[in-house]
């Protein structure tokens, strides 16, 4: 919301309190903040002799408004935010250093459960990191296949980002309408690989199985029912003038400091930079489609709306269009016997079958000594896998570079000297995903 004149001489104060009381030592770091902030209040009452009440209030981690298990402390004035502290790892399960000890088939699990909303992506750029460094070409109708695939995950992403900050706004009826679609997407999901929120989808080489005519068939009638149901979404909320008054100037960042944090994927773009992994180092074929990238000005939670919503559009372009050029040969993997699992009906009759089988579950097949880099254009932003080998079964490092960690870090200077409640929305509007955010 746009604050008047009085409300601006409150946030020049609430940031000169503090200016006035900077951590000056490293240990000062190391004291909870609720503790800190307690002595910054007796501090400021005694020295400025402001009697006001200010509290510290904690926002999370169990709390409906944060969507995770995160923590901000918060020190307030009334109901405006004079500074905070945002809090990580409370779902840390040690994903990088669990994968150093599995196998790489066994770590696309892992993937999953970075970005629950759009697992698909994640998936696949694991296997995009593993194929480069093996040097695996992958044909042509996998890679069209991979496509469709990562632009429904960030529709349903997108679906969810958007709808919940129509929640968070009060308006619940677009929700509703709208996730039967992401439903109609897990369905999808279903076809292709059995599973729907942790799909663990895909092999090194491809997938690890054709899709089914079902599968084709419920790609077709997602393409015909939901454009219409996007529109209704989008004309409900946009030019609303509830929705307007709660989202436009709140939670603003700029496009150079936005890229001082490191913000990649809608975060950045509403800021007004055209940053997208897809056009800048282009995989899996991107290059042969045709897609905008659509920016905002301001950065704040309207503009990243709009620019989520305008990207739901180009996902559905995009598919159309790697449906209109897809091979008709090609098959679903990649000639790679070492690495692919080979059918279980070859398994149970053929001595060589039975021997890659083995070696390829029980993780035997070495991968060779290099240092790789991959990202793709996750839900979130730029999504990347630096993976270190020694030629042994499991990586010698490996670490993910997830977007919701990097942009978090901006949260708490974000929504300095707005009100609480346009700091809930804030945090709707930038997507932060619990689990990618702790890894």
């Amino acid at each position: 919301m746009i604050a008047s004149s009085e409300e601006l001489n409150l946030i020049n104060k609430s940031r000169l309190f503090s200016m006035s009381n900077k951590v000056e030592t490293s240990e000062d770091l190391l004291v909870h903040p609720e503790l800190r902030y307690s002595e910054k209040i007796k501090k400021f009452h005694r020295e400025e002799g402001d009697d006001r009440e200010y509290s510290v209030l904690n926002l999370g981690p169990s709390h409906p408004a944060t969507h995770g298990i995160f923590q901000n402390v918060l020190l307030m004035d009334g109901e405006r935010v004079i500074e905070g502290e945002s809090t990580v790892g409370y779902i840390h399960r040690a994903f990088e250093k669990i994968a150093e000890n599995r196998p790489f088939y066994q770590i696309n699990t892992l993937t999953d459960r970075l970005n629950y909303c759009s697992s698909p992506i994640n998936n696949m750029g694991w296997w995009m990191t593993v194929e480069k460094t093996l040097g695996i070409e992958i044909p042509k109708r996998v890679q069209y296949m991979r496509v469709i695939v990562m632009e429904l995950a960030r529709i349903a992403d997108h679906i969810i980002c958007n709808s919940v900050l129509g929640v968070d706004t009060g308006a619940l009826t677009g929700f509703l309408y709208v996730f039967q679609y992401r439903e109609k997407i897990y369905e999808i999901y279903e076809e292709i690989c059995g599973a729907r929120l942790t799909t663990n989808m895909g092999r090194i080489g491809g997938f690890e199985r054709d899709w089914s005519d079902t599968a084709w068939k419920k790609l077709d009638e997602f393409l015909q029912e939901f454009p219409k149901a996007w529109a209704e979404f989008e004309g409900m909320l946009s030019r609303n003038r509830i929705f307007m008054d709660r989202t436009v100037g709140a939670g603003p960042i700029g496009a150079v400091r936005a890229m001082e944090y490191g913000f990649t994927g809608p975060n950045l773009r509403a800021a007004g930079i055209d940053y997208d992994v897809r056009k800048a180092t282009p995989y899996s074929s991107y290059e042969d489609f045709d897609f905008e990238i659509p920016v905002g000005q301001t950065g704040d939670c309207y503009d990243r709306f709009c620019v989520r919503n305008k990207e739901v559009w180009e996902s559905l372009s995009i598919i159309r269009q790697a449906l209109a050029k897809m091979p008709k040969e090609g098959g679903f993997h990649a000639d790679v016997p070492e690495y692919y699992l080979p059918p279980k009906e070859d398994v149970y009759n053929n001595m060589e079958a039975l021997i890659y089988h083995f070696k390829i579950v029980m993780g035997e097949v070495p991968v060779r000594v290099g240092e790789v880099y991959h990202a793709v254009e996750g839900g979130n932003g730029e999504l990347g896998f630096y993976l270190i080998t020694d030629g042994s079964r499991t990586p010698y490092r490996l670490h993910f570079r997830r977007p919701c960690f990097i942009y978090y870090q901006a949260y708490a200077e974000i929504i300095k000297g707005s009100l609480f409640s346009d700091a809930l929305i804030t945090m709707a509007s930038m997507n932060i995903i619990a689990g990618e955010l702790d890894a």
